[in-house]
């Protein structure tokens, strides 16, 4: 398993994420926010242009890859005295397998890169992946409510990882 991180130069790498967490997301949270929701996000949050002003930003994306393959994605950057942990993603084939302990380590030494101790990340109330991220060591901390626009909100759980 690697991490390949995506550069703000290759513009074709942007592409192919776009592609990989419209698939992943798609799948994932259509059934669980609604189509009219999740295309709304994907288009505000994962199209070339968003990524590419993410990464201007400060975002570190990174392609999970394994056996030559993309298997999934993340994202994140340091805010304040954390690790903000944007996004944490694997194909549906590819969960259950141990790879998201492996992500969680790369992100650890990355917030160690950055002089962090605390990850913290959002995860919707209703999204399944909460109990992988209690399994991994994360911690409630709080509840939110975030207006996303036209309408939308995200009714989510507000998770921290300490790092020891």
């Amino acid at each position: 398993m690697e991490f390949v991180k995506i550069e703000l130069q290759n513009k074709s790498d942007i592409t192919d994420l776009s592609n990989l967490a419209t698939s992943i997301i798609r799948e994932h949270f259509d059934p669980l926010i609604g189509k009219a929701q999740n295309d709304y996000m994907l288009a505000k949050f994962q199209t070339v242009e968003a990524i590419t002003k993410q990464i201007e930003q400060g975002y570190q994306y990174y392609f999970v890859r394994a056996e030559k393959e993309n298997i999934g994605f993340l994202a994140f950057y340091p805010r304040g005295e954390e690790l903000y942990l944007s996004k944490f993603y694997l194909k549906k084939a590819q969960r259950g397998k141990g790879y998201s302990k492996k992500m969680l380590q790369f992100v650890i030494e990355q917030a160690k890169n950055y002089g962090k101790r605390l990850i913290v990340l959002n995860v919707n109330k209703d999204n399944s992946a909460v109990k992988v991220y209690e399994r991994l060591g994360f911690v409630r901390i709080r509840e939110e409510e975030n207006d996303i626009g036209q309408g939308f909100f995200m009714d989510d759980f507000v998770y921290a990882y300490e790092i020891s």
